[in-house]
This record gives structure tokens, C-alpha cells and sequence, in this order.
């Protein structure tokens, strides 16, 4: 009902999503592209579907997510990729996958974040790093705090979804080349 009224008065549109289910509204958002005035961004966190599960169960899997950016290229609507949440020492190897997927699938831009752990997440993703990946958690605990400056989450606008240092600094020269690569905008 939302886009049906910003459909009728031609008022702009931007989507971030993890859902599959965008591509319900497909008519309306193609309708808002032939004006320029939509775009829609998929994250896609991991290609691997057993990861993508234990880590968003209740999310779309990543082939549902390609058939989606598909599926919206397909209708005219211009369409991205996040490569978001970027897991440190978890799914950052990953991102060239994700963007080269997401590219074939009809993606003509990307953006990404790297995860942090703000408040009660941080004691959520602790005990899914326990329960799921035990072995890697060190690993990944320490190089969330090496980008967050020692800490597990940083809320200052400029750093909070990309880091600092030099994990953060080869995150961003992978994007940058994987993209390039790709063929995508940033």
C-alpha cells in the first residue's frame, strides 16, 4: 500500500532488503524506475546456504536473493547488492563471490557494512558465535575490536559501517577490486 501511494504521486523510491518478497511489488517498482525514481538493494551476507541459515534463519537463502536481483533487472528496475553484513575472519573471503553472483544475476551496483555489535546484538551474536562457530570466535571477536578502534561497536556516523585500521583498509581494497571486477558501481 506504501509504494501503491508513492507510485501515484511519482515519489521516489529506495529499498534495502534481505527478503525475496520485494519481487512481489516488482509492478509497482518497475513503474517508479521508467521515472528513475526507484532502486532496490538485496544484501546478501554469505553464498553458503547452510551459513546464510545459521546465521539469518529466518531470512531469505542466497539463491532466493540472486533470483530476486534477477528477477527486478528483469523488470527494468535498477538493482544493487549490499554485501552486508561483512563478518570478519567469518564471510569476509566471500565478497568477490557475492559480487561476481550478484553481478551475473543482473546487479549493477554494490555498497557493503561491516558488522558491528551494538548493545543487545552484541550479546546475541555472542552466543551464536558459541553455539555455531566456536573455533572461529576468537578470530572473529578480535577483529571486530581491531576495526572498532578495541571495541565491539563504534556509533560514530563516519566509522560505524565501515571501520578504521587495517582489517577495515583490506575490506575496502577487496570491495573496491572485486567490484571493479564485477562490473559494478559503488
Amino acid at each position: 500500500a506504501c509504494l501503491e501511494v508513492c507510485a501515484e504521486f511519482r515519489n521516489p523510491v529506495a529499498l534495502i532488503t534481505k527478503s525475496a518478497l520485494v519481487t512481489r511489488d516488482r509492478d509497482l517498482l518497475a513503474d517508479l524506475a521508467r521515472d528513475h525514481a526507484a532502486v532496490v538493494f538485496v544484501s546478501v551476507t554469505s553464498l553458503d546456504t547452510d551459513l546464510a541459515g545459521k546465521l539469518e534463519p529466518r531470512g531469505a537463502r542466497p539463491a532466493h536473493r540472486l533470483r530476486a536481483i534477477r528477477e527486478l533487472a528483469a523488470a527494468g528496475i535498477p538493482v544493487g547488492v549490499m554485501v552486508a553484513p561483512i563478518i570478519p575472519g567469518l564471510t569476509d573471503h566471500e565478497m568477490p563471490a557475492i559480487l561476481d553472483s550478484a553481478a551475473a544475476a543482473g546487479a549493477t551496483t554494490a555498497g557493503y557494512t561491516v558488522m558491528r555489535l551494538p548493545h543487545a546484538v552484541k550479546d546475541v551474536f555472542l552466543h551464536w558465535l558459541e553455539d555455531h562457530a566456536p573455533g572461529k570466535k576468537d578470530r572473529v571477536l578480535s577483529r571486530v575490536r581491531e576495526i572498532r578502534g578495541g571495541k565491539l561497536n563504534v556509533s560514530t556516523w563516519s566509522e560505524r559501517m565501515r571501520g578504521e585500521g587495517i582489517f577495515a583498509e583490506q575490506i575496502r581494497e577487496l570491495f573496491s577490486l572485486a567490484a571493479r571486477r564485477a562490473g559494478l558501481a559503488s
